[in-house]
């Protein structure tokens, strides 16, 4: 497996900080997803997402993701990938790779001394990379995506 810049992937855009770019109200307090407790409403900071998601600016970039193959993971058809392509891609990473020319997003893994990709829907198969070529675009950081009914 080599790294590799995408070259085909059709990237959302580089991860440069916007100009211009102003931060957004980060609360003071952090939301809790079980019983509701009484809030704190106080603002902490300010909050430039970008600052958040993007690490390394030079070696990050931005994709969309299509298909199911790794809902498991929290990644939905549509979703807004952040991918640093200056990680090592790991086993247990979750890697953007063009496997034979095709980009996937996919985990990578080590079975049995072989390497594979995973997907996270039981659906789909392992992908075995013996015997094929594999360029690893980089290691997913975040995924972005808007709840069910929250973009209408």
């Amino acid at each position: 497996m080599t790294l590799a810049p995408p070259p085909a992937l059709p990237v959302v855009g580089r991860a440069s900080a916007p100009t211009g770019a102003h931060g957004l109200p980060l609360l003071g307090c952090r939301v809790r997803a079980g019983f509701p407790s009484p809030a704190d409403d106080h603002l902490d900071v300010d909050l430039n997402l970008h600052d958040y998601v993007v690490r390394r600016p030079a070696s990050t970039y931005f994709v969309r993701a299509e298909g199911d193959s790794m809902l498991g993971d929290g990644i939905h058809d549509g979703d807004l990938l952040v991918v640093d392509r200056g990680l090592e891609p790991r086993s247990g990473r979750v890697v953007v790779i063009a496997v034979d020319g095709e980009p996937t997003v996919k985990r990578l893994a080590r079975r049995g001394g072989r390497t594979v990709l995973l997907a996270s829907n039981p659906r789909f198969a392992p992908i075995p990379l013996e015997g094929r070529e594999c360029h690893v675009w980089g290691v997913v950081t975040y995924v972005i995506h808007a709840l069910p009914g929250a973009s209408s």
